[in-house]
């Protein structure tokens, strides 16, 4: 997997359907240990709920959950998961509050009000497109610092950090799936005149 999307803010949409209200709460987050927090802070913000439909994506591990809360097999938590699944959205809580309006909606009719109020904080909302990156540490002489800064602007490799000492010290981000081109280029750019080392792997 090179790349997913995630949200970079607690977002919330709602509707109306048979006198039921759904709302739903898209929070993002990377650890098994925040959804409890988030579950409760949710259950209080929105008290005496009828239901607290959910599901989670947790691209560190690719952990991944639904929870019906108590609405009928598969009716509820399903929907969610899907829609979190066919957009591949990770590092995502997305629950859906439902406050009972005493008109039943049926399994069919569950599904579609889950679905849609969910859709609202995924579809109709920017999402942040997350990739993985290398970051090489580059110790550069100064005569090759504007030549290089020229070459990555228009490779756009990303300089995240510069530091001028008696050489200069870039922190550059690069695609991982460009790491290799790199480190090649680099060499045969510079003539092995740059000194160079993969610092980490990262998801940006």
């Amino acid at each position: 997997m090179d790349e997913f999307y995630t949200l970079s803010q607690v977002t919330t949409g709602e509707q109306v359907i048979d006198k039921s209200r759904f709302i739903a709460v898209a929070v993002p987050l990377t650890s098994l240990i925040h959804i409890e927090k988030a579950m409760q802070e949710i259950r209080e913000d929105y008290p005496n709920a009828r239901h607290y439909v959910y599901a989670y994506r947790l691209h560190d591990g690719l952990i991944e959950k639904s929870s019906d809360d108590g609405e009928p097999q598969g009716t509820g938590g399903r929907p969610i998961l899907d829609l979190l699944q066919h957009r591949n959205v990770w590092n995502v809580l997305l629950v859906v509050v439902r406050y009972f309006g005493g008109v039943l909606l049926g399994t069919g009719g569950l599904s579609r009000a889950y679905g849609s109020t969910a859709r609202q904080v995924i579809v109709e909302t920017d999402l942040k497109k997350m990739a993985l990156y290398c970051t090489f540490s580059l110790r550069i002489p100064y005569e090759w610092f504007e030549p290089l800064k020229y070459q990555f602007n228009l490779h756009h490799w990303i300089i995240q950090k510069q530091e001028f000492t008696e050489l200069v010290i870039l922190l550059v981000k690069v695609p991982e799936s460009e790491a290799d081109f790199f480190e090649q280029w680099l060499n045969d750019f510079t003539g092995k005149q740059v000194r160079y080392e993969k610092f980490s792997v990262i998801w940006d």
